[in-house]
């Protein structure tokens, strides 16, 4: 699922290899045998009933270990620093509920990198386990890292999206006459020759592009606008009314784009004096104002995404990420990947102000405005109510990644 959102305005990282540094640390000593043994017990999968038995645990907090020799920050970093950070450093890092975040764990474990490949036979034990059980994991199989950017500045944005869901026809009728297209072959061929295709204004006027997206539309949408928001989101769910009148519900997600760069439309709209809220309620409350200047605003944007259609076998599961694992709704961020890798578990931190988040969280997707060092854009998950909230955050934050030892 790539996306984008507002453009920050970040300044492009300058290339950082010469800043890098391999971190190395002291070793650690053997835990207490008792939380070895609860580690190394062998737990059964999917197992309802009867109860795991375990080992009595300590009413105290797991112990952190120190940071190992072993340890070392993920090589082809290049526009984020990683400083090596004990874990009394993550805020409230005891708060969160892990049993909730364990699914992102066992959603890397799909796709598992090959940091990961040794660890997911644990991950899974674990996924039956108590949370002291599964703190103390990751306590022992993680070094947690302060991201900076290559300045010093571990303070960045974050951002959210979500997944829309809309109504649409299979074919053009009246009230639905906006389309979405797969991508047609000549915009994948003009991307192996590394050029771009048409602009969004050329796809929508020119009879060259007009006839090369002949035959490619998926579905049809009741509002230039609700494409928009697919098309920055970068998939959704349609409830789709079929030729034969049937009603069903299905996922575009992303395919490709024509390539060319993302514009901000809320950025169009500040820089034109237009509205000083660029939010999505802002943008809306523009539109209604001025529904005349609608398609002026959409061509601003020149970037353009084409689709594929999905079935969706679990609606509790979100798109596909980048990482290509279903995203998890509270629980996945998009992130720039040559800042953090994907798969890996960041611990997310801000303040607000439109909610606060001390929590774990897993890099699992990407967009094209989502780039620099501490910049991320959390997942909301499906429907009106995470897209309000998506709409409406924007927020200062910092991260920590957790990364194997």
């Amino acid at each position: 699922m790539v996306h984008q959102t507002m453009s920050t305005k970040t300044k492009p990282a300058p290339n950082a290899s010469k800043k890098i540094i391999h971190m190395r640390f002291l070793s650690l000593g053997l835990m207490m045998s008792a939380i070895v043994g609860l580690l190394s017990c062998s737990l059964p999968i999917r197992v309802a009933s009867p109860p795991v038995q375990t080992l009595p645990m300590p009413t105290s907090s797991p112990a952190a270990p120190a940071p190992s020799i072993a340890s070392q920050a993920p090589v082809g970093i290049s526009r984020s620093k990683w400083v090596a950070a004990n874990w009394t450093d993550l805020p409230q890092w005891s708060n969160d509920s892990l049993p909730q975040a364990w699914g992102v764990l066992l959603r890397n474990c799909e796709r598992p990198i090959a940091a990961w490949i040794s660890l997911c036979p644990d991950v899974r034990r674990l996924s039956i386990a108590d949370e002291t059980q599964q703190r103390q994991f990751l306590m022992d199989q993680f070094q947690p890292y302060r991201i900076e950017n290559l300045d010093g500045e571990s303070v960045g944005l974050l951002t959210a999206y979500y997944e829309p869901v809309m109504e649409a026809s299979r074919i053009q009728r009246p009230g639905f006459d906006v389309p979405l297209y797969k991508a047609p072959t000549a915009a994948l061929e003009a991307k192996r020759r590394g050029a771009s295709w048409f602009t969004r204004q050329e796809i929508d006027t020119l009879p060259q592009a007009q006839l090369a997206l002949k035959g490619t539309e998926i579905a049809w949408l009741s509002d230039p606008v609700d494409a928009l928001i697919l098309h920055i989101q970068g998939s959704g769910r349609l409830r789709i009314n079929e030729k034969d009148e049937s009603v069903r519900t299905i996922r575009v997600a992303f395919a490709a784009s024509n390539e060319q760069a993302y514009q901000s439309v809320g950025r169009w709209l500040l820089d034109k004096n237009e509205t000083k809220d660029a939010s999505w309620p802002g943008i809306k409350a523009w539109i209604a104002r001025n529904p005349n200047r609608v398609q002026e605003m959409l061509w601003s944007n020149p970037r353009f995404i084409f689709f594929k259609e999905e079935e969706i076998p679990d609606s509790a599961q979100g798109p596909k990420g980048a990482q290509g694992v279903s995203l998890t709704a509270g629980r996945s961020i998009a992130v720039d990947p040559l800042s953090i890798p994907y798969s890996t578990l960041v611990w997310l931190s801000s303040d607000g102000p439109t909610q606060k988040l001390n929590r774990l969280v897993a890099a699992q997707d990407t967009g094209s405005a989502i780039t620099g060092a501490v910049r991320a854009d959390f997942y909301m998950g499906t429907g009106q109510q995470a897209g309000e909230l998506a709409g409406r955050t924007r927020q200062q934050l910092r991260m920590w990644a957790l990364w194997p030892r």
